[in-house]
């Protein structure tokens, strides 16, 4: 997946708006745009390091969609890990039930 991929799917997984990426991060709203809209533009070093810091994901993620999450997944407590396990191992539909029923609970303890 390219970058204006991976970006909009990262800002739509953790439900936030180039308007609020860009007051997090201090990137303008129209560059973060261009980014998105996918005239092959691509983000300088820096402001790859601030989205990515900002989302919470590593530069390579967002670049490549892909990165090396071993060590991180190793590093899960292991309730953590078996769920992830589990979890791949669903089908699509049942995987996007799981994260229904996920935020319906999050949304009974907020």
């Amino acid at each position: 997946m390219s970058f204006k991929e991976n970006l909009k799917s990262e800002l739509e997984y953790q439900g936030l708006q180039i308007k609020e990426l860009a007051v997090k991060c201090g990137i303008s709203r129209n560059t973060l745009a261009n980014y998105l809209t996918g005239h092959n533009s691509l983000p300088t070093a820096d402001n790859a390091v601030k989205i990515a810091q900002t989302l919470g994901v590593s530069v390579e993620y967002l670049m490549t969609g892909d990165s090396s999450t071993k060590a991180l997944i190793d590093s899960l407590p292991p309730k953590y890990r078996k769920l992830l396990k589990v979890f791949q191992t669903l089908d699509e539909t049942d995987q996007e039930a799981v994260l229904h029923l996920i935020t319906i609970l999050q949304k009974r303890h907020q």
